[in-house]
């Protein structure tokens, strides 16, 4: 894929990059080439981070194309203005066909990966939340709609481990075997927003990754 193929909007003020599985959003001592390079290429200039998705994730990612516009963006997502939702294949049963999962989430950096517990009431305010919905099924695993309402290091890969239903592919929780790409069944779907200085209501939607597995979801998705 072209990179411009995966540029999905561009304004003034930032750009929406559909990330592939696999490629790194920052640059990261593999030296593989990341989003922030190849924007930097596309756009002739240095653009802004505001956020960032894991590596074996795929979906949107929003940068900025200036100081200003970094700032209101990442205020946006500071006070949770910014809807953000995912789809995800996981194995296992979801506890419900609809519910909320609230844990603490301890981030362990030595190896990359969250702890997760049952918060007590001292620690809701510091709580992971992520609302979730089960779309359909497909031959071998269950299709979800996720609606992070936090932003915690590995949220939902860590709160889909602790519930018994690890994300395809997702080995470090718990999935019972990899991809040979190294990704996850995990994509960053949709995002909106009120855009600050139009105050017009802004949505943006990334296609599903081409594998056959993905693929298979999508008379799931349309029903």
């Amino acid at each position: 894929m072209q990179f411009s193929e995966q540029v999905l909007a561009k304004n003034h003020q930032f750009c929406i990059i559909n990330k592939l599985a696999g490629q790194p959003v920052q640059p990261d001592k593999t030296g593989d080439i990341s989003i922030l390079d190849m924007c930097k290429k596309y756009f002739h200039h240095n653009l802004y981070l505001i956020h960032r998705i894991d590596r074996p994730v795929s979906g949107l990612v929003i940068l900025a194309k200036n100081t200003k516009a970094a700032a209101w963006l990442s205020e946006l997502f500071k006070s949770r203005e910014i809807n953000k939702s995912y789809l995800a294949l996981v194995e296992g049963q979801m506890p419900q066909q609809s519910g909320t999962l609230v844990h603490q989430i301890n981030n362990k950096g030595k190896y990359n990966k969250s702890n997760i517990s049952n918060p007590d009431d001292e620690e809701m305010k510091d709580a992971a939340v992520t609302n979730y919905q089960v779309l359909g099924k497909t031959e071998k695993y269950t299709l979800l709609h996720l609606q992070p309402l936090t932003g915690r290091h590995h949220q939902i890969r860590a709160q889909l481990a602790a519930v018994g239903c690890p994300i395809q592919g997702d080995v470090k929780y718990g999935a019972r075997r990899g991809n040979k790409d190294r990704s996850i069944s995990l994509h960053a779907w949709k995002l909106s927003f009120v855009h600050p200085v139009n105050n017009e209501a802004t949505s943006f939607e990334a296609p599903l990754p081409s594998t056959n597995l993905w693929q298979g979801c999508l008379n799931i998705i349309n029903s």
